[in-house]
């Protein structure tokens, strides 16, 4: 089945969290176990984040705002029954041509380095390690509030960037 890529409308956003969660067991299977606490999507609707939707009513999201004037991608989840279809890859994709086209010079992102369905699948679709010397200020205070929140006891994260053009 085909969905569409689109941004999210006041009606989706209440159904994102759930969408969110439902990946968590997928997460549990190797160990790692999120803290209680809202959701990332619920923090990133309440900072006005850009969420793309795929699908009526939706099945997956992404949520993008901008760190030290590029595309950073905070989170791409696909809800759990229809993970491994490619809806992330096609919001994914949709992500770098809206970043592209708004003359963003790349994405950036962070996420775990091991976890088969975030690091490795990231470098899959152009994504590499960024290195320390070249984090702006506003990854670095993302690195340390995952460091702060205690997401980095969970497993090895990295910063990732792809870039654009």
């Amino acid at each position: 089945m085909e969905y569409a890529i689109r941004v999210a409308g006041a009606g989706d956003l209440a159904g994102l969290a759930a969408i969110e969660n439902s990946g968590d067991p997928m997460f549990g299977e190797i160990g790692i176990v999120f803290p209680p606490g809202p959701t990332v999507v619920e923090q990133m609707i309440g900072k006005g984040a850009e969420i793309l939707v795929a699908g009526d009513p939706p099945v997956g999201f992404a949520a993008v705002e901008e760190v030290d004037g590029a595309v950073h991608l905070e989170q791409i989840s696909v809800r759990g029954d229809l993970v491994g279809r490619g809806i992330g890859a096609r919001l994914l994709d949709e992500v770098k041509a809206r970043a592209a086209a708004a003359g963003s010079s790349g994405v950036s992102l962070l996420t775990f380095r091991d976890v088969p369905w975030n690091g490795p699948w990231y470098a899959r679709h152009g994504f590499a390690e960024l290195p320390e010397e070249r984090w702006g200020t506003g990854i670095r205070s993302y690195w340390d509030a995952e460091i702060k929140d205690g997401l980095h006891e969970l497993g090895p994260r990295l910063v990732m960037w792809a870039p654009l053009g």
